[in-house]
């Protein structure tokens, strides 16, 4: 049933070669995926009568946190990852049968934006991810560690003085340095030490999981760029639901791979798509989710700039219009 290849994703060039892939992917997924064949159904959605990107429905977020999101019949996943949450939350769960689609999206995508990972030492602090099971995002990391072949890449939970002289060695030797580290983590670390690396690459992966009041971007990036002596603040967006990444490189304007795109959704209408500039919830189309679902309506709120986007926030359950009442 499933004729479309790796090798179609990740060698997309052109919105026609985009366009092309998705429908397929749209069509294979409609069939292969027991869950989004129903919620298409319950659409009333006849897959056949898609015949642009932009009519493809997007299956809300939530149902990664209900059902068991995947291309899945007779056949094993080789990984489940899993999203965190405080306790007596449901998590978000995304059963991956390929993992090498994982695997291929997330380096060529940092190659994109970054180059060669063996250009650099990959130092992270991320210990609410290190501290549980199931995290794509510790995945991503160990393979970055590992293939960056620096003496001085790894892991810093806690151990914020060893991090600090880590640092200071790095950037007293002239290594190039990327610091990816969970929002809170970062914070904490600058209230203790401060460096002056005007050359390391700070990359917040977002979140205060619970561990701190939430901030504006202006707020938390000033923050950062003082603490750590760097003139912008890098940002990686990512989630359990997703098997590639976007980058912003500063000013928290991200850009996707040629595999992903973002639309934006009228909140309070999820089948009306807003122009340019206009705020709304984000939809996210990621080719490498093949095996799973590659049209997720996330939660995000955030605006789009010339084929890139930012995001501006989060809604609630209860600000949900339209999508809520598909959600069984």
């Amino acid at each position: 049933m499933n004729q479309i290849s790796a090798a179609q994703i990740f060698s997309i060039k052109t919105e026609e070669e985009f366009e092309t892939v998705a429908l397929q992917v749209f069509r294979y997924q409609a069939v292969a995926n027991p869950v989004y064949r129903k919620f298409l159904t319950a659409l009333r959605i006849i897959p056949e009568e898609i015949k642009q990107m932009r009519d493809i429905p997007f299956l809300p977020i939530e149902f990664f946190k209900s059902h068991e999101i995947w291309c899945g019949e007779n056949v094993q996943p080789e990984v489940v990852f899993s999203s965190s949450g405080t306790t007596g939350m449901s998590t978000s769960k995304h059963p991956v049968r390929n993992i090498a689609l994982y695997e291929e999206s997330f380096r060529k995508g940092f190659r994109l934006f970054y180059g060669d990972i063996r250009q650099y030492s990959v130092l992270a602090l991320l210990p609410s991810y290190l501290e549980r099971e199931g995290s794509s995002l510790i995945y991503m990391v160990d393979a970055l560690i590992h293939e960056s072949e620096k003496p001085a890449s790894g892991y810093f939970l806690y151990n914020h003085r060893e991090l600090y002289e880590t640092l200071v060695q790095l950037r007293d030797q002239n290594e190039k340095v990327i610091l990816i580290g969970v929002t809170y983590a970062l914070l904490d670390f600058i209230e203790q030490y401060q460096v002056d690396f005007p050359n390391l690459i700070v990359m917040e992966t977002g979140g205060m999981k619970g561990k701190r009041k939430e901030m504006i971007r202006e707020e938390l990036h000033l923050a950062l760029t003082t603490g750590f002596g760097v003139a912008r603040i890098h940002s990686e967006y990512g989630m359990t639901e997703l098997l590639s990444q976007a980058y912003s490189k500063g000013n928290g304007i991200f850009e996707c791979p040629a595999w992903m795109r973002v639309l934006v959704r009228d909140t309070n209408d999820p089948f009306h798509y807003l122009e340019e500039g206009r705020t709304g919830a984000l939809n996210i189309i990621d080719l490498a989710n093949l095996h799973s679902c590659a049209f997720i309506a996330t939660q995000d709120l955030g605006r789009l700039n010339n084929r890139a986007f930012e995001v501006l926030g989060r809604f609630d359950n209860s600000d949900i219009r339209g999508c809520n009442l598909l959600v069984q």
